[in-house]
């Protein structure tokens, strides 16, 4: 009798076979990594892809960045066709580049153009992780330093939202270069009385974090994104120091005055919105 019930039970235990999984569409349901909660993907992106349960920040891509903030049709894209070349002949660098190519359909780790928020004007420059980690190289560099030109121009703030790991370490020192580069043109933005918003999302590291990431009129951040220059491991090794666990996080650096506020995505247009509104004319001191 007992092992009739034993039988029973492990009939009832099995898992679902390749079949029933198939049944499932592919890309339905999001597990958050956070909390491990399971939730309709399309929810998830009505939300602009924030966890509902516990606020987890889930990546954005650059034009679902763009989406969630410009009016609708006001967006216009500059510079798309910008290609990364290979000046240092590093092995297998440009493969790398068209497969990132194919899988983001991107064609670098940048989009830039203008349009409005809410009836203001601006200039944005969103990167995208998914390419090549963000890394800057030559054409990122070019793409902001350009975005900053069509902000002077338009006489618009320019808004700039990275994610990025650093230099592209397969240009050298031409991707170190766009430090200097891209710093000088912003420069140049405010003596011309220009108004320049940082966002920096997860992860925003190394030399982005080192230059043009840190030169905001208004230093903004998302929720617990990890944003210092370099790694955990190799700060604790050099100061033979234990960091606080909450160290190189969006907080952290707001409670040590290196960032104005740390503003929530759901928050974020409105927030924007109201900088635009207080700066709107703000080119006109400029000279």
């Amino acid at each position: 009798m007992l092992k009739d019930f034993l039988k029973k039970k492990k009939r009832y235990a099995t898992i679902p076979s390749e079949r029933a999984k198939k049944e499932v569409p592919e890309g339905l349901m999001t597990k958050c990594p956070s909390c491990r909660t399971i939730m309709y993907t399309k929810e998830l992106k009505k939300n602009l892809l924030v966890c509902d349960s516990c606020g987890f920040h889930h990546r954005m891509t650059a034009y679902e960045r763009i989406a969630s903030l410009f009016d609708e049709d006001s967006f216009v894209e500059t510079n798309k066709d910008m290609l990364s070349l290979n000046p240092l002949n590093f092995p297998t660098y440009e493969e790398k580049l068209e497969a990132d190519r194919t899988k983001t359909e991107l064609n670098e780790a940048i989009v830039t153009g203008y349009g409005t928020i809410n009836g203001f004007k601006a200039v944005i420059a969103v990167m995208d992780s998914r390419f090549r980690m963000g890394s800057m190289g030559s054409v990122v560099g070019e793409k902001i330093t350009q975005a900053v030109e069509e902000a002077i121009e338009r006489k618009a703030p320019l808004l700039l939202f990275s994610a990025s790991g650093g230099a592209r370490m397969q240009e050298g020192v031409l991707s170190l270069m766009q430090m200097a580069k891209t710093s000088a043109a912003l420069q140049k933005l405010s003596k011309k009385g220009g108004l320049f918003l940082s966002i920096m999302t997860h992860p925003t590291t190394g030399g982005v974090s080192a230059s043009f990431a840190s030169l905001g009129d208004y230093n903004f951040a998302e929720p617990k994104a990890l944003i210092g220059f370099a790694g955990r491991r190799i700060i604790e090794q050099t100061i033979r120091q234990e960091l606080p666990d909450d160290f190189q996080t969006a907080e952290f650096l707001l409670k040590h005055g290196q960032l104005d506020r740390v503003i929530p995505r759901n928050e974020m247009k409105d927030t924007l919105t109201k900088i635009l509104d207080i700066h709107e004319g703000g080119f006109s001191n400029g000279k």
